[in-house]
């Protein structure tokens, strides 16, 4: 009984890596596409001192209300 106890437990740890693996690639697939939309945007061609203005900017007010004042004056 103790085997089979033993070879579920080892079971279950050995799934429990393999979704932490897959929720680690899905994380960088997700990461690739925000920078890929930011690109496309043309964020990344924007001098880095205004970047990071307009980055501290949403950080301060939040992506919501960014969000919402974008969306207004579109």
């Amino acid at each position: 009984m103790a085997k089979s106890l033993d070879a579920e437990q080892a079971a279950i740890e050995a799934d429990e890596r393999k979704l932490a693996e897959r929720r680690k690639a899905l994380q960088a697939k997700q990461r690739e596409a925000a920078i890929a939309a930011v690109e496309k945007a043309g964020l990344l061609r924007m001098p880095i001192d205004r970047l990071e203005g307009l980055m501290k900017a949403v950080k301060k007010l939040g992506l919501d209300a960014v969000e919402k004042k974008l969306e207004a004056s579109a």
